[in-house]
């Protein structure tokens, strides 16, 4: 076992015969503000141990460099993130839950400490999480979300929507197998922000052997993930994108138009690829999809062929519904819920989230003839997901 130790700021490598050898961290990974106080790795189990200062334990399973399937036929489950504020008062201010919600909680929390079901983990919760301004609530909501994800992470939503565009353009198919990352649930690190958020994931030195560099990029990504969630500083958000003021002014549009809702459709189709345009102009390209076919696609065949993209499609048919819904209000946070929703019920097979979106979730795989695995309350969640665990254990 290995073992960085922030009180002796040393370095712990001990054998199973007993023997020790301490060397001294030139450079402590622990920053000032950070909630943890020990680092232990066992390379045998393909673990990450982290204990805070609180002595609250966090088990990470790391990736394997083989390309084994890690998921091992455990259920997906994806939670909207107050489902984890529902979690996370169940496990640590259980007066605030009634006792049946309470049940259902601590049944998901047994379900993934016994590794049958995967509770991922989405940047979308990282943003949500590391921005409140209570430090004990947060801390508390960060803890639960990182114990019981336990390393498992939701790949970066606009990166799976890139690769479903580009598995489109390569192969005129959406099938999951043909993605340039067909794991959208995952263990493997620099994933939960994705290459279209221009910053470059992190890259062992270049003299390590491809085995060490590896391990050392999975590791570094697994305690920076630990690290930033549990950070005892808040991170305040960024700027407004102006996304929702650019739905809202099509709303509004759309709302005074004198169209029938066939022809709205439509219109909401061309809001859809102007939104889209950017990732269907580069996807193409790299695909390497000539521009002719790419003018006679965006006209006739865009529209269907975007409905069978698993996670884009879904996010058209929920753009569908709000903005047919007249009167419709945007909020900044619809965006984070829009598409890291429609990612997860597009992968997923269970998600667990509030009313209204998950209202529009379900109507929006009804129109697209999927499975509609959603639900507005863990304790609904529970008997569909035992009944799954019964199948796949026969």
């Amino acid at each position: 076992m290995i073992t960085m130790d922030r009180e002796t700021s040393s370095a712990v490598f001990a054998r199973s015969d007993g023997k020790e050898a301490r060397f001294p961290l030139e450079t402590s990974p622990f920053d000032d503000t950070s909630a943890l106080s020990r680092l232990q790795y066992t390379p045998a189990f393909d673990t990450l141990l982290a204990v805070t200062g609180t002595g609250d334990d966090i088990l990470f399973e790391l990736p394997k460099q083989d390309g084994t399937d890690q998921l091992g036929g455990r259920v997906v489950v994806y939670l909207d993130q107050n489902k984890w504020s529902d979690i996370a008062k169940a496990m640590h201010d259980p007066t605030r839950v009634n006792e049946e919600d309470r049940l259902a909680a601590r049944q998901l929390a047994e379900w993934a400490h016994h590794r049958r079901i995967i509770l991922p983990a989405s940047s979308g919760h990282y943003y949500e999480t590391t921005k409140q301004f209570d430090a004990e609530e947060r801390y508390g909501l960060g803890l639960t979300i990182l114990q019981l994800s336990r390393g498992w992470q939701m790949r970066d939503p606009l990166q799976v929507r890139r690769d479903e565009l580009y598995t489109w353009f390569r192969h005129g198919s959406a099938t999951v197998a043909q993605t340039r990352d067909a794991t959208v649930f995952t263990l493997d690190p620099n994933v939960m922000h994705g290459r279209v958020r221009d910053r470059g994931p992190y890259v062992a030195p270049a003299d390590f052997s491809p085995d060490a560099a590896f391990q050392h990029e999975a590791l570094t990504s697994a305690m920076a993930l630990i690290d930033l969630m549990l950070d005892s500083e808040r991170i305040k958000p960024g700027p407004e994108t102006g996304w929702a003021g650019a739905n809202q002014r099509f709303s509004d549009w759309l709302d005074d138009e004198d169209r029938d809702s066939q022809q709205k459709r439509k219109c909401i189709d061309a809001f859809l690829l102007w939104d889209l345009r950017t990732e269907i102009a580069e996807e193409s390209h790299a695909a390497g999809a000539p521009p002719e076919q790419l003018q006679r696609w965006l006209p006739i065949q865009s529209a269907g062929d975007i409905r069978e993209l698993h996670a884009t499609g879904l996010f058209g048919e929920m753009l569908h519904d709000r903005h047919l819904n007249k009167g419709t209000k945007w909020r900044p946070n619809d965006l984070t819920d829009m598409v890291y929703l429609s990612c997860a019920a597009g992968y997923a097979d269970f998600v667990v989230c509030e009313n209204h979106m998950g209202s529009v979730l379900a109507q929006g795989l009804k129109r697209l003839g999927r499975p509609q695995r959603v639900f507005r309350r863990i304790r609904d969640a529970v008997p569909a997901i035992a009944a799954a665990l019964a199948g796949t254990a026969h």
